[in-house]
This record gives structure tokens, sequence and C-alpha cells, in this order.
């Protein structure tokens, strides 16, 4: 029985642990956290309960194939709730536009914005479609480890138009500037522009469409923990707070992984579940790392950070939607600030999370629970977050008090933020970047970090910076692509 290691307990490193063992590995989980989960941690504060990480399950049939791996049912363990509205897009003159449910309701809601957006929108739809029949159904647990694959496969992705942005996309078909603003806005969901993201991404309106957005009832947390109870009762072993150090390399292979608590796991596969530019920068020797590996570590775009100001309430806010997306005053020179300027703009745009909305046990009884994440700079731009983050906090909480959340000052009752300095000390994320490397058309597919890693024989990548990307749907994704690979490293030690 070959064992196999994995590092980092995110999604894409348990749903890889879980796919290894339903082949028959040993599988071993080490995590540098006291809990699993990478950046979907749980904080529970003055009786609020916070999830960190992602807020919605989009292609839940992704969780639903873990479980009948080994003939279970998701639903035994976790509830998934679909819903409605998915989101709600609010606007500085207070309106609104509810994105959600069917498409006749979409359709609705565009007619009040623009009514000849409709057949545009329609348009869309199509095309999304076509981009996720490719995109995702065909290519997202496609290794794309060998340029023979990447030509193999380039006829399709050309055919795709993935040279444009999502903007383009969007904009070719809707002409309404709030419209066109909430249907571009998906790629900073997974740490891109959409005035400069491939229009591959395209695809996930056709995504949530398809299959819709659910919560996990108990928050994302509750979802870590249904998996990682699946993956002990089949025999995964899990061991926390075991920050790796370094991995050491000989001949082209990893040997073992050595922690800072100077244990060394032994293993025949290795599976990193990480930031890939932490990898190649820090826990591999620089002589192990092919040139043109080092030439795409030091020369890759990065996504944006991340600031995320937690609090609970003293009262509950009702007419509040379970997400609220606040729009800014100004939609592409806010974007060229983060994104290429690297400054904190004077505008904001922000994402408002009310679990509470949904499930009540995320707060005291009359009370509400939220985070709001706001798109900043990655740790590239050189702000003192320690001066910052204050500034930043009370901007915040006055757009919100303003906008959504009347008398929001006095009735905080608990809060606390993380900042892109937390994002690079607590996951070890490259210039603390909220979602790895920027996904461009430049960096996607075999131009992204490779699922067999570069150089290293018996060592593979799963998460958000490696291939399909970066998104609940991606990081599952990219464990069924290192299932296929390390099946391929098997069968070629058999015949070879």
């Amino acid at each position: 029985m070959a064992k196999a290691l994995v590092i980092g307990t995110g999604f894409g490193g348990i749903a890889t642990a879980l796919r290894l063992a339903s082949n028959g590995h040993e599988v071993t989980v080490i995590e540098k956290l006291s809990s699993p989960g990478g950046r979907a941690q749980v904080f529970e504060r003055d009786g609020f309960k916070h999830d960190a990480g992602p807020t919605v399950i989009t292609a839940p049939f992704l969780f639903d194939e873990l479980f009948s791996l080994f003939g279970k049912k998701r639903e035994n363990y976790v509830e998934f709730k679909p819903l409605n509205p998915w989101y709600r897009f609010v606007y500085p003159d207070a309106t609104h536009f509810d994105y959600g449910g069917s498409v006749e309701d979409t359709l609705n809601q565009i007619k009040k914005f623009n009514p000849a957006d409709c057949e545009g929108y329609e348009k869309l739809l199509q095309k999304s479609q076509e981009i996720y029949k490719t995109g995702f159904e065909e290519l997202a647990s496609v290794p794309f480890h060998k340029i023979s694959k990447l030509l193999y496969q380039l006829p399709k992705l050309m055919s795709l138009r993935g040279d444009q942005t999502v903007w383009q996309l969007v904009t070719k078909h809707l002409k309404n500037p709030k419209l066109q603003q909430a249907f571009s806005i998906q790629p900073l969901l997974v740490g891109g522009s959409p005035f400069d993201t491939t229009s591959i991404y395209g695809l996930i309106h056709y995504l949530e469409r398809k299959h819709g957005i659910f919560f996990a009832m108990g928050g994302t947390g509750k979802l870590v923990e249904a998996l990682v109870q699946l993956a002990s009762d089949v025999g995964v072993t899990f061991k926390f707070d075991q920050p790796v150090k370094r991995l050491v390399v000989n001949e082209g292979f990893v040997k073992s992984a050595e922690t800072e608590k100077k244990e060394f796991f032994e293993a025949d596969y290795f599976v990193f579940n990480g930031d890939p530019l932490y990898m190649y920068h820090n826990l591999i020797d620089e002589k192990a790392v092919p040139k043109l590996t080092r030439l795409k570590r030091d020369k890759f775009k990065l996504s944006m950070g991340l600031y995320v100001l937690f609090f609970g309430t003293s009262i509950t806010y009702e007419d509040v939607a379970h997400h609220t997306i606040l729009m800014g005053e100004t939609y592409k020179e806010l974007l060229d600030d983060i994104f290429h300027q690297k400054k904190l703009s004077k505008d904001l745009a922000l994402y408002l999370h009310r679990p509470t909305a949904t499930d009540k046990s995320f707060a005291p009884p009359g009370k509400d629970s939220f985070y709001v994440l706001c798109p900043v700079p990655n740790k590239q731009s050189n702000i003192d977050w320690k001066i910052e983050e204050p500034r930043l906090r009370t901007k915040v909480i006055a757009a919100l008090e303003k906008h959504l959340l009347p008398d929001l000052t006095k009735n905080i009752e608990s809060d606390f933020a993380m900042t892109p300095d937390n994002f690079e000390e607590d996951y070890y994320s490259h210039m603390g970047a909220g979602f790895s490397i920027a996904p461009l058309f430049t960096q996607s597919a075999w131009f992204r970090f490779h699922n067999k890693a570069e150089g290293l024989k018996n060592l593979f990548l799963t998460g958000a910076g490696t291939h399909p990307g970066a998104g609940l749907p991606g990081v599952v994704s990219s464990a069924k692509v290192v299932e296929t690979l390390i099946e391929e490293a098997e069968q070629k030690e058999v015949s070879g």
C-alpha cells in the first residue's frame, strides 16, 4: 500500500485525501493550524460564530461525489440550504438588484434597470453555458502539466475567446452600467479584476444557474467537519500544529516533509495544498526548482488582498439579505487602484455576509452575525496595516451604516479583523494575496503552476494557485486532477 502525505487541510487537501484513500492509499494529512479547513476557519467570539472562508456552496455535486466514493450520502452529514436571492447588489443611489432564483426572476429584475437588456442577458447566459461545457465540464479536471496537453486543448481554449476579459464578454451583451457591474463581478470572488480576468471565468454565471447557490447549515466549517469525519472514518490520519519547514529532496524525489517540530514525515507521494508561490520560495531548495518555474514564480501577477471585518450586533437587521454586495461610486477606477496602482482607494466596494439570515445558530437570540469583505491591494503595496487597518475599519463601518445597517456604530457588540498581514502569517499566502496568483489567460491551464510539481517526480499540487484555479469548485476539482496524475504515476511504476 503506497503512502501519501497531504500537506494542508483546505478543501483541496481534504478532497485529495479522500480520493487517494478511496484508491487504497495510506493517507496522512498534516496541517499548520490547530484546526482543519485552511482558510475556511471558524471563529467564535463573544457568542458570535464566524466563517472565515467561503460563504456559499456552488457545484454541490462535487461534494456529493466525495461522500459517494464510500457509499455515503452528503445530506446525512451536512445540509445544503438553497439561497434566494443569491446576492443582492446595492448601489450608491439606493437602488438594488436581486440576483438569483429562476431565469424569469432575473429577467424581471433586469427590466427594472433596462428592459432592452433582457435579450442581451439571455444571449450572455447562452454564451456562459457554452464556456461552462468546455471550460468546466471538459477541462477543469484535465491535467495541464505537459506542453502537449496545452497544445491538444489549445483550439478549445481559443474557441472560448479566453484572450478576452470577463468585462468584454459582459459588456458585449449588456448595456446598463449597473447590470454590467452585477454580471461582471464574479472574478473578484476568485481573486481577479473583471477588466483583466480571462472570459473563461464567465462560466461561473452558468455554473450558478445550473446548480444553484447554497449555504451549508452550521457554516462552511460544518462542511469541513463533515469531510474530516468521513476521512477519519475511512482511515485517513490527521495531525495538526505541524507547520512544514522544508521538503527534503534527493535526486528529483521528495523523501520527507520536515516540520517546525523537527518531525519528518515520509511517503511515496506528497501533495501540497497551499500557495505554490510559498512552496517554491520557501520549502524547496532553490537548486531543485527548474529555471522556468523560478521565472514564473518571480514574474506571476498576484490576486488582490482582502480586508475582512467580523462583527456581531446587539440587534437583528431582518431586511438585510444573506449576501449583499455594496457597489462603490466608481468601478473600473476602484479596481485599477487595487490591482494596478496598488493603493487604498478613496472608494469602497463591500461584500457583506449575514449568515443569521439563514442560520440563527451564528448569533445569540435577537442578534446578528456578519462579516464584511473589502478588496484591497496585496502586500506588494507596502501598506502598513497597523496604521491603515483602524482607518479602514472606521470607513467600512461608516459605509455600512449609511447604506445598509442603520445605527451600526452603537449596535456593534463584538468585532475583529483580518488584513493581508494575517493571510501571509496564518495561511502562508505569498504577499498576503487572497487567492494566490491572478486568474489571467496567461496564468491559466499550462501557464499556471502545474498540478504535478515542476522538477519533482512525486510531488503534486492542489488549491487556488494551481489548475483549474480558485473558488470551491476549482480547488475541489484540482483534487480530481491530482488523483489522475498519481494513478498515472503508479501505472508507470508497474509497467516500468
